[in-house]
C-alpha cells in the first residue's frame, strides 16, 4: 500500500488521521507486518490491554480509522484477497445450496463484494458492528449487499474471517452464529489463533488445536479446509440447546493442555526442519 493515497467520501478528520497514521509507518509500500504493528500503536495509545478488559477502550480501538486503513490494505495485498477469493469462489461452486449468506464482523466488506461480483443472485448480510464511512459507500451499488446491526434470520450460509480471536468468549459467540445458520447450512470459518497482534487474545489461543472438537458439539461436521484459503468448512447437521456444561468443562481441560501441546508442537517442528535439512546435506 503506498503513503500518499486518496480517500474519496470521508470527513476530513478521518482523512487526517489515516493520513497521520500512514505518516508514523516506516516502509514503503507497507507490508503485513507495519499493517500489524500500526494497529498494535493504536491499541497502545488508547490504552488497551489483552488481561484487564476494558470493553469502552476495546469499543473506540475497533472503531479507530486504522481499521479502515486495514480494510484498504486487504484490497491491494495479493495474498489477502486470494484467501477471500477462494472463500467466494466455494460459495459461487455451491450455489444451489446457497441463497443468503451472513459475512459475520465483514469489516470493510471486501468479502461480501467479492461473493456478489460472483453471482448476483445471493443476497450478502454483512454483520458489522462499526463499519466505515467508506465501507457503506462501497456498497451502495450492490442490490445484493447490506450491513446490519441485528441477525434477523436464518442463512444458508455464513462466513466469518479472523474473527473470534478477538472475542473474551468465543465459544459463546461460536454458538451465536450457528445459531443463525439453518440445519445442512454451511460455516466458513478462518480463525488466527496467535499473538500476531496485541488484539488477539490470549485466552483464545487453546482453540488452535481444540476448535473442532466445539464444533462437533455443537452439532457442526467439519467437511474440510476451503482450497486456497486458511478457513474450515462445516456443515450443520442438527441443531439442539448447547450442552454448556460440558462445553464449558472441555474449555478448561483444553486450557491446561494448551501449552503442553505448544511445547511439544514447537519440538515437533524443530525437529522437523533439523532432519529435512539433514537429508538436503
Amino acid at each position: 500500500m503506498k503513503k500518499n493515497i486518496d480517500l474519496p467520501n470521508l470527513s476530513d478528520d478521518i482523512q487526517q488521521e489515516i493520513e497521520k497514521i500512514l505518516l508514523d509507518a516506516e516502509r514503503q509500500p507497507i507490508e503485513v507486518e507495519e499493517i500489524w504493528q500500526l494497529m498494535d500503536d493504536v491499541w497502545d495509545s488508547l490504552g488497551c490491554n489483552n488481561i484487564k478488559k476494558e470493553p469502552e477502550k476495546v469499543d473506540l480501538f475497533y472503531s479507530h480509522p486504522v481499521w479502515l486503513l486495514n480494510g484498504l490494505f486487504i484490497e491491494q495485498h495479493n495474498v489477502s484477497i486470494l484467501h477471500r477469493q477462494a472463500i467466494a469462489d466455494w460459495i459461487n461452486v455451491n450455489n444451489n445450496d446457497i441463497i443468503s449468506v451472513l459475512d459475520y464482523g465483514g469489516g470493510f466488506g471486501t468479502l461480501a463484494r467479492l461473493i456478489a461480483d460472483k453471482n448476483k443472485e445471493v443476497v450478502v448480510d454483512i454483520y458489522e458492528p462499526h463499519p466505515s464511512q467508506l465501507a457503506l459507500e462501497k456498497i451502495k451499488t450492490y442490490s445484493n449487499v447490506k450491513f446490519i446491526s441485528y441477525l434477523k434470520k436464518q442463512y444458508d450460509c455464513l462466513v466469518c474471517t479472523d474473527v473470534l480471536e478477538h472475542v473474551p468468549d468465543p465459544l459463546s459467540l461460536l454458538a451465536e452464529m450457528i445459531e443463525s445458520v439453518k440445519i445442512d447450512g454451511y460455516l466458513v470459518i478462518a480463525n488466527c489463533f496467535y499473538p500476531v497482534i496485541k488484539c488477539h487474545l490470549p485466552e483464545t489461543f487453546h482453540l488452535r488445536y481444540s476448535f473442532n472438537q466445539f464444533t462437533n458439539l455443537m452439532g457442526l461436521d467439519t467437511i474440510g479446509s476451503c482450497n486456497g484459503s486458511h478457513a474450515t468448512i462445516y456443515k450443520k447437521i442438527k441443531q439442539e440447546p448447547v450442552n454448556w456444561k460440558k462445553i464449558r468443562l472441555r474449555e478448561k481441560i483444553s486450557t491446561t493442555v494448551f501449552p503442553i501441546l505448544r511445547i511439544s508442537h514447537s519440538s515437533y517442528q524443530a525437529l522437523k526442519s533439523i532432519f529435512l535439512n539433514k537429508q538436503k546435506n
